[in-house]
């Protein structure tokens, strides 16, 4: 039949391969991946970005000024008047045109103008600490959907364990109650704990989505699709020795942003003091007019303005002290942000060493609980014991196995908690 109708064959195998890869169409992303798609995608990020952008034109329209003002100008009318009365009414028409150029240049005020565009382009660097600032936050939080991702992945695994160890008990416990040898409730407790252990099952399965759902959002996708991600449980960034913090605060993006803030608003203040003085302006002009096209008559004009504030009801003042309690506010906050950012680094440092060393406990209590686990069967298997504390050990062996891999997604947390306390970026890719 292939022989005499080969492209049917051919149209087949390709709808087959197409439906096979469908159905296995599970895209799964390294932690790199997600780095990197976030980096470009993150609705945050763009918004810093642009704040940037703001920042760098702002400082462009205030450098204008300290350039030449230079306008054009270009005019042509008709004008119609009517003189005398009934047939003496006479009609006469004026034309008018004329066209120029006018220039004026500051020449002095008060270095307002200078300072200004200092402030401005501290502005632009607080904006480039806020976009790094938004970058550690947007790190952190994807680095936690990350884990988090993984963590209920994992769990599907640790819970069909959990699965076989409580069916196990449960089919242990039937035999020995059918002969005689246990009581109804432990055969009710066995099957109340297999009931537990497959809801929890299908509670990690919805777990799984919604972690797959918080690191869509987190990657910057507008549309969700199921997704796995792969990585290891290890901590790369466990800063065993304990490090210099006054050293680490020193490029945390919030100080630097709050640092630039104070600077500018230093600037500000010079300006402000600037308005005091007078302002000095040199204009210059050339226009041609005339009543027929193309105007000839030439006229021009130079000159300059100084112009200087008698009396403004204290506005200058007030301006003035305005300004000195702003710098003096952002050098509080410029105190209080540094000691903060210290005392942070250090909470973090010390959380993630206590989950490092969490890890390797709960490692120990789990391969203690497993041996218990093999011992207790043999031993009520024979009668040895009895089934509440058979129950216990297994119930131990259970926790034992959420509870080591808790402790190694926390771990991973607390690891994303200090690099984001550093102030490192999306860029760091550990």
């Amino acid at each position: 039949m292939f022989n005499r109708h080969p492209y049917i064959f051919i149209i087949s195998l390709l709808l087959l391969t197409f439906i096979a890869r469908g159905v296995n169409a599970e895209e799964t992303l390294a932690w790199q991946d997600c780095l990197k798609e976030a980096a470009k995608n993150h609705p945050d990020l763009i918004a810093a970005q642009e704040q940037v952008k703001q920042s760098v034109a702002s400082k462009t329209i205030t450098a204008s000024t300290l350039f030449p003002q230079v306008s054009a100008d270009l005019s042509a009318s008709t004008a119609k008047t009517t003189s005398g009365e009934g047939d003496n009414k006479t009609k006469s028409t004026s034309d008018s045109y004329s066209y120029g150029a006018n220039a004026s240049q500051l020449l002095f005020d008060g270095f307002q103008t200078v300072n200004n565009v200092n402030a401005a382009k501290e502005n632009i660097k607080a904006s480039q600490q806020n976009y790094r600032f938004t970058s550690t936050e947007v790190r952190l939080r994807l680095r936690t959907a990350f884990v988090n991702l993984l963590r209920a992945q994992e769990l599907i695994y640790v819970v069909e364990d959990i699965i076989k160890i409580r069916k196990g008990d449960y089919e242990l416990i039937t035999l020995r109650y059918k002969s005689g040898l246990e009581h109804k409730g432990a055969l009710l407790d066995a099957e109340a704990k297999l009931a537990e252990a497959d809801f929890e099952l299908a509670q990690a399965r919805r777990d799984v989505e919604l972690a797959q759902r918080q690191l869509t959002k987190e990657m910057g996708r507008s549309e969700f699709e199921p997704i796995f991600v792969k990585a290891d449980f290890t901590v790369a960034d466990s800063a065993r020795k304990k490090p210099d913090f006054e050293a680490l605060v020193k490029n945390n993006p919030s100080l630097q942003q709050i640092i630039a803030q104070k600077n500018a608003a230093g600037f500000s203040l010079k300006s402000t003091y600037g308005s005091f003085s007078p302002t000095l302006t040199g204009q210059a002009g050339i226009d041609k007019s005339n009543a027929h096209w193309l105007p000839e008559n030439n006229q021009w004009n130079a000159g300059l303005t100084l112009s200087m504030p008698i009396f403004e009801g204290g506005l200058r003042l007030a301006q003035v002290s305005q300004a000195r309690a702003l710098l003096n506010q952002l050098l509080a906050n410029e105190r209080s942000t540094k000691d903060g950012i210290i005392v942070n680094l250090e909470l973090t440092w010390t959380n993630l060493q206590d989950a490092v060393e969490t890890v390797g406990v709960q490692y120990k209590t789990m391969i203690a609980a497993e041996e218990r686990s093999k011992i207790a069967e043999a031993e009520f298997s024979t009668g040895f014991i009895t089934y509440d504390n058979w129950t216990i050990i297994q119930d131990n062996l259970v926790s034992a196995k959420k509870n080591y891999l808790n402790a190694q997604a926390n771990a991973l947390l607390a690891e994303a908690s200090w690099i984001q306390a550093k102030g490192e970026t999306l860029e760091y890719e550990e």
